[in-house]
């Protein structure tokens, strides 16, 4: 009964952003923000699912037979709601950011609660040993998780407030392991994974890069820099043409190129950027993903994918000058997308509802 009230809630407040109650868009219809109402009823979706331990979809490859009585929770005492680790970990992602920037939202002392239980020390202990102890655990939630880890890790790191402080320093073990895990992985992966789920290489990058510049960590930044050359530079007439996928949550297209906007001179990435995909592809890109079940887990992915072109349609289109008329085409495109659909993300469906808010977070988060 709760989850149908809460579906049932979100979808009536979602549609008073008509109202601009929730959202404000500019004059021009280009750029679009949350307002401090709107980050008080996303807050609620992650805290609705952060401590729900099932339905659950732990990933984990059994090593032993004993292993088959472990709870999620007992595998992951930190990041065990949510449905899957990832999830879960960009759910706190989006409470910190959200508390980072409203403070004053009504369940603000809710939410520091359910953080600071998270944080825990031993919790985030046991989530790096985890990496560690199991053997089979090498590639776990190889990259998608490891990004989202190292997102929240940044957003604690940048932010100046004492409690974040002492997150951040409990979380520092786990940061490390993953750190470790992207310098082992990146020399050896010799080719670039391009599908729209989770192994998405470049959008696994994206997030590393942003740690690695926002911590000052040069040495993972000239890795992430190089590889990036390496699986991108040379691409051109990528078929965007053929996207989406079935359950694509990300244009494999747009991440490369919201990837390599932060690796080329703006100049040099215009100039890779007409090579990398033609007005063909990018035409059909602009077309907004149909979703045909909401109530299936994988279709729903489509809604993610509108939430995650709209972002780096948003930063892509900074890296265009004024002159260039593809510039106002894809912030108005990005506004489109998000207004089309974050009144979808609260559906009523567990699907979407453990993990949706927090890509609109982060596409509103863009600037």
């Amino acid at each position: 009964m709760k989850k149908i009230v809460l579906g049932v809630f979100a979808m009536l407040c979602f549609e008073t952003m008509a109202q601009n109650t929730y959202l404000k868009t500019s004059s021009n219809a280009e750029s679009i923000s949350l307002t401090p109402e709107g980050a008080a009823f996303l807050a609620k979706m992650p805290l609705h699912c952060i401590n729900n331990e099932y339905p659950n979809k732990p990933n984990h490859t059994l090593e032993k037979p004993e292993e088959v009585v472990l709870s999620p929770k007992q595998l992951h005492p930190s990041f065990y709601g949510c449905l899957d680790w990832h999830s879960s970990v960009h759910g706190h992602w989006m409470l910190v950011r959200l508390l980072k920037l409203y403070p004053n939202m009504p369940d603000t002392e809710q939410i520091k609660k359910v953080l600071d239980e998270s944080f825990k020390s031993e919790n985030l202990q046991a989530e790096a040993d985890y990496f560690t102890n199991y053997k089979l655990a090498k590639g776990f939630e190889r990259t998608y998780g490891w990004a989202w880890l190292l997102k929240l890790d940044e957003e604690l790191q940048t932010w100046d407030n004492p409690l974040a402080k002492r997150w951040h320093a409990q979380l520092q073990p786990l940061t490390k392991v993953i750190v470790q895990r992207w310098k082992d992985y990146l020399p050896k992966q010799t080719y670039p994974n391009r599908t729209g789920v989770h192994p998405n290489t470049a959008f696994g990058m994206v997030f590393a890069l942003d740690w690695a510049r926002a911590t000052g960590n040069k040495e993972f930044e000239a890795l992430l820099v190089q590889r990036s050359k390496d699986y991108y530079l040379k691409n051109t007439n990528t078929p965007a043409n053929l996207e989406p996928d079935g359950t694509d949550f990300l244009s494999p297209s747009l991440e490369i190129a919201d990837l390599m906007r932060r690796i080329l001179p703006k100049a040099t990435f215009v100039q890779w950027f007409n090579q990398f995909i033609t007005p063909e592809g990018l035409k059909n890109l602009m077309q907004p993903p149909f979703v045909s079940d909401r109530n299936d887990y994988s279709i729903v992915h489509l809604d993610g994918l509108s939430l995650s072109r709209a972002w780096c349609m948003k930063g892509i289109a900074k890296e265009f000058p004024n002159t260039d008329p593809r510039k106002k085409m894809l912030q108005k495109q990005a506004v489109s997308l998000l207004n089309k659909t974050l009144p979808q993300i609260a559906s009523g469906n567990y699907g979407g509802e453990h993990w949706l808010a927090s890509f609109a977070v982060y596409a509103l988060s863009v600037d």
